[in-house]
């Protein structure tokens, strides 16, 4: 038995990405979807000319977080530190959806190489599973700016799919970002060791 949360990728998510990663190749471009970090649609104007016509084409926006999905991903998207706009994005559209990874494994990876600190990314996903969309979206730039100069990958169509339906499916989303992250970041046998609080 499968969620709809683990079906196959929707090239449409991958198709937007490959799109994205064309327009920030024009400067003037890129520094426009840069300027929705963090911000509701209602307040990308200038993000607009470049994604109004792929999205009526491509997906039902009519839904306001899929479409504010969207606008995020392409935000964060262009707003790559320049160490990451330098390497090759890695395509992942071939491999079956529950296995890309999602922000919950780049977290946990990230804990694995040292780029963050476990507490730091634990909180971070503890607070995000308890927020509304809107908090979310202002929670990424800050976060994928650290994962992404610490050399970390991204798989944007996973968190364009995730985000789409955060409001609907919070829980289930929000539980396989942790379930992925404690299958990285901690090494077999260490809970083992921990003590867990006594129940009153």
């Amino acid at each position: 038995m499968t969620d709809s949360t683990a079906a196959a990728a929707p090239p449409k998510h991958d198709r937007f990405v490959s799109y994205v990663h064309d327009l920030c190749q024009d400067n003037r471009t890129r520094a426009e979807l840069r300027r929705g970090l963090g911000l509701p649609v209602e307040r990308c104007n200038y993000m607009h000319r470049y994604l109004v016509p792929w999205l009526h084409q491509h997906d039902d926006v009519s839904y306001p977080d899929t479409r504010r999905a969207y606008y995020g991903v392409a935000s964060l998207i262009a707003a790559r530190p320049r160490v990451a706009r330098q390497t090759e994005p890695t395509d992942t559209s071939a491999t079956a959806w529950y296995r890309r990874p999602n922000l919950g494994s780049v977290l946990g990876e990230a804990v694995k190489r040292d780029v963050m600190k476990p507490g730091t990314a634990e909180s971070a996903l503890h607070l995000m599973s308890r927020q509304g969309s809107d908090a979310v979206h202002r929670t990424l730039p800050s976060l994928s700016r650290q994962l992404l100069r610490g050399g970390m990958t991204v798989d944007w169509a996973v968190l364009v799919k995730d985000l789409s339906w955060w409001t609907q499916d919070r829980d289930a989303i929000a539980t396989r970002w942790l379930d992925q992250y404690f299958r990285l970041s901690i090494p077999t046998g260490v809970t083992d060791t921990i003590t867990l609080p006594e129940e009153n």
